[in-house]
């Protein structure tokens, strides 16, 4: 997935500005059982007091206290107290005397001062004869004598409990409202990123395939390359969506909530450190399980697709054949084993989540257990055990959402390959670097000399040592049996391909010399199958250029196909279904064929596309191109001789060679394929009689 991350460029500040808010958003839930912990046991047990200094006390109870005290600890007191002589009886109505107040003091030296106290009060607390001295942890004697003292001179404790719960509350409350604010900036924002990345991955999945020549359609199928530009890439947006929120969420909530959780309670790490160790041992081993099948169920989609769009675009044949159940059979094959590999990785990671409640239910009695003793025994306090408990919860929480990444990550990983995998690879066929341009003197001149082709992975050529020149304003026929090279012929010209051997010339440069756009505007091309997309016929009709209503309809008289279009009541407006599935083959070739007119280019190649035309038809069109004043070069590909006959000349292929070039008065003398091929189509002997 690294590979696509210069993808993410474009999102980079987007995608800093959420990971700032996924930190503030596990610093305020890593504080909020911090919080909670305070008003357990300063709001709660210590009635809001939180320091063993007290704030004020009477002169006998500064006397009692710093009795207690060594020497160092009675000068800090004193030097840290003023005497008030006459206190303020609404601030201390049941003060009888002077009363101490407490000078204004940095953070050290309360810390310094709480010490002495605390230190005095449990002396104090033991000399008493109380027991519960002993057993306070730090600070809380202290706090218990300071509440003796406050009561004494007629502080408000209750007031001050309210007071620093309230206070701690709205805290909380304040921190938890800004915890929701960066969930949901954080969502918002992940969702901007997620499906902009997703938008300009399809964009330069898309773009690439663009200039695929057929060398990359081999090697990708059409099935493959429509799951990577959909499925995959949905793949890699949840991914976003979820992988980007976990990986960095989690970490910081985990990491966090082991440093909280053991300033809280030291001696209780153990328990994490227990569950971490089995959460991780439980994690790696599934995905060490699961990892394999992620690897295959893309492959298994692309299966699926296959099958699927076979299935559709050959439904007539299906029907025709009556194979329906062997179809069904192929596709319920291909898709039981994606629901069995599915099924295989989501129990799996399905498994994970009973375990790991399990562990989490275990911590918590765990937790509860060992922290009874640890209250009992002055090391820890309710609230921190608490605080404890809720971090420990958090920390499995963040493993439990890091797991979820391992289910994520492995088909995004996988995903990411495949899409990788299609932009990374190069056309091999391209613009030259110093491209040629045409300079308009010769029009439609093509000139194949020496030419040989062979696909990738064949053992022979597919046409070999092919030498002709089309003659603008002239027709060239190229005519032989099926597989004898003909429409190999076309591919090369539009450089679909690149010739093996030999070279093409038109208007007599290199066209591996020219931009492909530009040999491409040259060449009105009518392909073997017609091919037409969803919209109506103008926009058929007009396909990649700019033509007005009268260019179309004239396009459309001269292919004949005028006569259905008057029959639609919308005439040129009338709706084309996807592939054309609501006209006929003869109707979708005469609309190709008047999409390549429209263009009026230099050269028009007709790749067997009159093979659909009823031969009254077929005779009409040839005598509509004549007469249109068309002086295009004419490259006819056919394996009807009528459709050839009067051409300029004829090519006879056969294997891959040409074994004839003339006139067909000229063949059928001097080309016995050729005179095979019109005896047995016009039932005529090569003097020209009926046979």
């Amino acid at each position: 997935m690294l590979k696509l991350s210069r993808y993410m460029k474009p999102f980079l500040f987007g995608l800093i500005m959420t990971v700032v808010l996924l930190f503030i958003q596990a610093m305020c839930d890593l504080n909020l059982p911090n919080l909670m912990s305070d008003i357990v046991n300063v709001g709660i047990q210590q009635s809001g007091i939180v320091n063993a200094a007290p704030e004020a006390l009477s002169e006998q109870s500064m006397a009692m206290i710093t009795a207690f005290m060594n020497d160092d600890g009675k000068k800090t007191a004193e030097d840290f107290y003023n005497l008030i002589e006459n206190p303020d009886k609404a601030v201390y109505p049941l003060a009888a005397g002077a009363v101490y107040e407490l000078k204004q003091t940095d953070k050290h030296q309360r810390d310094l001062l709480d010490a002495v106290f605390d230190d005095a009060a449990v002396k104090l607390l033991q000399a008493s004869g109380n027991s519960v001295g002993g057993m306070l942890s730090d600070g809380q004697a202290g706090v218990v004598v300071t509440r003796i003292f406050y009561t004494e001179i007629g502080k408000d404790t209750t007031a001050m409990q309210q007071s620093y719960i309230v206070r701690v509350g709205l805290i909380m409350l304040l921190i938890t409202f800004i915890a929701g604010s960066c969930a949901a900036l954080v969502s918002y924002s992940l969702s901007r990123i997620s499906t902009g990345f997703a938008r300009d991955l399809r964009k330069n999945i898309f773009g690439r395939i663009q200039f695929f020549s057929h060398y990359e359609m081999d090697k990708f199928s059409t099935a493959s390359l429509i799951t990577r530009c959909t499925n995959d890439v949905t793949q890699m947006q949840s991914f976003m969506i979820m992988g980007v929120r976990m990986l960095c969420f989690a970490p910081i909530m985990g990491i966090g909530g082991i440093i909280m959780a053991l300033r809280k309670a030291v001696s209780m790490g153990w328990i994490i450190a227990l569950a971490v160790i089995v959460l991780m041992c439980l994690i790696v081993l599934a995905v060490i399980i699961a990892m394999p099948k992620f690897k295959v169920i893309q492959k298994l989609v692309d299966r699926l697709n296959l099958v699927s769009r076979e299935n559709l675009s050959g439904l007539m044949v299906i029907r025709a054949f009556n194979t329906e159940e062997h179809e069904k059979k192929r596709f319920d094959e291909a898709n039981k084993d994606l629901n069995t590999t599915g099924l295989f990785i989501n129990r799996v990671m399905a498994f994970l989540m009973p375990a790991i409640t399990l562990i989490m239910n275990g911590v918590m009695l765990l937790v509860v257990w060992v922290g009874a003793h640890e209250i009992d025994n002055a090391v820890v306090q309710v609230g921190d055990m608490m605080a404890f408990l809720q971090y420990a919860m958090q920390i499995i929480m963040s493993f439990m959402m890091f797991s979820m990444v391992f289910i994520f990550l492995p088909r995004a990983s996988v995903s990411g390959e495949r899409i990788a995998e299609v932009l990374k690879t190069e056309a091999k066929i391209n613009d030259p670097e110093d491209p040629a341009e045409f300079d308009g003197k010769i029009k439609g001149l093509v000139e194949f000399k020496n030419v040989s082709f062979k696909y990738k992975g064949a053992e022979a050529d597919a046409v070999t040592d092919i030498s002709f020149t089309a003659l603008p304003g002239k027709t060239t026929a190229i005519i032989g049996a099926t597989g004898a090279g003909k429409s190999t012929l076309a591919n090369l010209l539009l450089r679909f391909y690149d010739v093996t051997d030999g070279q093409i010339l038109v208007d007599g440069l290199d066209i591996r010399s020219v931009k492909q756009a530009d040999l491409r505007e040259k060449i009105g091309y009518t392909p073997q199958k017609s091919i037409l997309f969803s919209g109506d016929i103008s926009s058929n009709i007009s396909y990649g250029t700019k033509a007005d209503e009268p260019q179309i309809k004239e396009a459309a008289e001269i292919a004949q196909a005028m006569d259905f279009i008057d029959e639609r009541e919308e005439k040129f407006a009338a709706e084309i279904a996807q592939g054309g599935a609501n006209v006929s083959g003869g109707q979708k070739q005469r609309l190709s064929i008047a999409r390549s007119i429209i263009k009026k280019p230099e050269i028009l190649l007709f790749d067997d596309s009159f093979s659909a035309l009823d031969f009254k038809t077929d005779a009409n069109l040839r005598k509509a191109i004549k007469q249109s004043g068309i002086d295009s070069t004419k490259i006819v590909i056919a394996q009807r001789v009528g459709t050839i006959m009067d051409a300029e000349q004829i090519i006879v292929m056969e294997d891959g060679r040409i074994t004839g070039i003339g006139t067909h008065a000229e063949l059928m003398r001097s080309c016995p394929v050729y005179a095979e091929i019109a005896s047995s189509q016009l039932g005529i002997t090569e003097d020209g009689s009926h046979a």
